[in-house]
C-alpha cells in the first residue's frame, strides 16, 4: 500500500520538500489509511502535511467525537490540524461535498504551493460509476472519479483510487489504527448509503470481482475518450474559423459528431446540460442552417447561440448599446480604434496592374476624386444609406446589410466609412458605386484587426 502511493508521488512529481500537502480527514478509515501512509512518506521526503477536519454537524455529540479522535490522532503523530464546523446547511451529500471542496480550498489558497489529497478509493469508484448510470450518464461520467482533477487553480489527488476499501481496511488493522464510525454511513435513505450496502452486494452475487470489473470500465471509457478527443481536436481545425463553426462544414457531419461538439462547447463553458439540451440546441441549429442573417438561441441571460448559413457561434451582451466610434477623415493617415482596430487611408502609389480584392476583404483600391477628404469612420447610426457597387440608386443601409446576411450584433460593430450619412465602405462587406474605380485608384483603404495588428508587430 505505501508502494502504491510512493508511485503515486512520483508519477505527478510530488516529492519536494516545499510542498504542503492538505489532507482531507474525516477520521473514518479511508482517510485515516491516507493520512498514515503520507506521514510516514513524508518523513522521508520531507513535503508537510496538514490534516483538515470539516464537522458537518448533522449527528451532534458523534460529530463532536469524531472531531476530537481526528484531532487526538494528528497531535500524536505530530501532524498539522485544522478543524471547522458547519453551523447551518442541507442535510444532503451534494452540499456537504460541495461545504468540503470550499473549506479545502481555503486553506489551499492560504498555503503557498499547496495541493489536496482525498482518501477515494476503488470502491468509492465503482459506487460512484453505479450511481451516474442510474442516473444516467455518458461516456465521460463512465470514467468515474479521476486521480487528479483541479478546484479553481488547486491540484486535487487521489491516491488510492486504485486499491479496494477492504484493503485499506486491511491495512489500518495491521497497524492498529482505529477508524471513526460515522452511524449516518448505514442510513440507506442516502443514495450513496443504498448502493454500496443494497446494490454492490447484489452486483457480487453476479460476479466477486464486479468492482474489479467496473474498475475496468472506467479505464476503457478514458481510454475511448482520449481516442475521441484526439480526433475532436483534428476535426475542430477544420470546421473552425476565429473561433467560429463554420456552418457548411458542420452540415456535412454525422449527427453524433454534432451533438459531440455541442456538448464540448458546454463543457468549456461550464453550462448545466442534460441530452435533451443539446437536442434542443442541435434542433435550432439545423432549422436555422440556411438562414441568411442568422436567428439567435437563448443559453443562459448573457450568453446566445448565433446560427446562420455562414457561421455558428457563441455570443454575449446582445443588448447591449450600439458602439458609438466616430473619427474625422480629412488626411492620409491611420486612426487606432478603443476596441484595438485600426483605419488607414494612403494614396495610391502603384503603376502595376491591380488585382480588386472581394467585397468582404478589410482594404479596397478606391477613387476619392469626386468625394474628396471630409469623411468620417464610424459604426451605423439612423438614417444612413449606401449606393451599392454596381447600382445607381440609393438603399437603406440597414435593408442593405440584411440582403447581406450580417446579423444583428455583428452590424453595430462593422466600421463604415462616410460623408455624413452617406456610407461610402462597410469594411468587411461591401463598397459603395459612389467609390468605383474606372482606371486607376487614387487610395487605398484598409481595416486592421487586432490579430492582423499583432502580426504587423512581431
Amino acid at each position: 500500500m505505501l508502494e502504491t502511493v510512493d508511485k503515486f508521488l512520483d508519477k505527478y512529481d510530488l516529492k519536494h520538500p516545499d510542498k504542503t500537502f492538505l489532507i482531507g480527514f474525516s477520521g473514518g478509515c479511508d482517510s485515516l489509511c491516507l493520512l498514515d501512509i503520507l506521514h510516514e512518506l513524508s518523513k522521508k521526503y520531507k513535503f508537510k502535511i496538514i490534516a483538515l477536519h470539516l464537522n458537518h454537524n448533522w449527528r451532534g455529540e458523534e460529530s463532536l467525537r469524531d472531531e476530537i479522535n481526528c484531532r487526538k490522532f494528528c497531535e500524536k503523530i505530530g501532524v498539522d490540524f485544522i478543524s471547522e464546523t458547519l453551523e447551518d446547511g442541507e442535510r444532503t451529500e451534494s452540499f456537504a461535498r460541495e461545504a468540503r471542496y470550499n473549506f479545502f480550498l481555503k486553506y489551499a489558497k492560504k498555503n503557498p504551493d499547496s495541493c489536496v489529497f482525498t482518501a477515494h478509493s476503488r470502491t468509492d469508484n465503482a459506487e460512484t460509476i453505479v450511481y451516474r448510470l442510474v442516473k444516467g450518464t455518458g461516456i465521460n461520467g463512465l470514467q468515474g472519479i479521476p486521480q487528479m482533477r483541479m478546484l479553481e487553480k488547486v491540484p486535487v489527488y487521489r491516491p488510492l483510487l486504485e486499491i479496494s476499501r477492504k484493503n485499506i481496511e486491511d491495512y489500518c488493522n495491521s497497524k492498529g489504527l482505529v477508524a471513526n464510525t460515522d452511524s449516518s454511513n448505514r442510513d440507506v435513505s442516502y443514495k450513496r448509503n443504498f448502493i454500496r450496502h443494497k446494490i454492490m452486494p447484489l452486483f457480487e452475487e453476479i460476479n466477486f470481482h464486479s468492482e474489479k470489473s467496473i474498475a475496468m470500465l472506467a479505464k476503457i471509457a478514458k481510454s475511448y475518450t482520449k481516442i475521441v478527443d484526439e480526433y475532436m481536436e483534428l476535426l475542430k481545425k477544420d470546421i473552425y474559423e476565429d473561433k467560429k463553426v463554420i456552418t457548411e462544414k458542420f452540415k456535412k457531419l454525422s449527427e453524433e459528431t454534432m451533438r459531440k461538439i455541442i456538448y464540448d462547447a458546454c463543457l468549456k463553458k461550464n453550462l448545466e446540460y442534460d441530452s435533451k439540451k443539446v437536442d434542443n440546441i442541435l434542433e435550432f441549429i439545423k432549422n436555422n442552417f440556411n438562414s441568411k442573417a442568422g436567428s439567435r438561441y437563448s443559453i443562459t441571460e448573457n450568453l446566445w447561440l448565433f446560427v446562420s448559413s455562414k457561421y455558428i457561434y457563441l455570443i454575449t451582451n446582445t443588448k447591449g448599446e450600439e458602439n458609438k466610434t466616430e473619427i474625422l477623415i480629412n488626411k492620409e493617415g491611420e486612426w487606432e480604434f478603443s476596441d484595438g482596430r485600426a483605419f488607414s487611408l494612403k494614396k495610391y502609389t502603384g503603376v502595376e496592374k491591380i488585382e480588386f480584392p472581394s467585397e468582404n476583404a478589410l482594404f479596397a483600391y478606391v477613387n476619392l476624386a469626386d468625394v474628396g477628404l471630409n469623411l468620417t469612420i464610424r459604426t451605423r447610426r439612423e438614417g444612413d444609406f449606401i449606393t451599392p457597387f454596381g447600382m445607381t440608386g440609393k438603399m437603406k443601409l440597414k435593408k442593405y446589410l440584411n440582403s447581406k446576411g450580417i446579423s444583428r450584433h455583428e452590424k453595430n460593430d462593422l466600421l463604415l466609412l462616410c460623408k455624413s450619412n452617406e456610407v461610402l465602405w462597410v469594411a468587411g462587406v461591401g463598397l459603395s458605386n459612389k467609390l468605383r474605380v474606372e482606371n486607376k485608384p487614387t487610395h487605398v483603404l484598409e481595416v486592421k484587426s487586432k490579430k492582423q495588428k499583432a502580426k504587423c508587430k512581431k
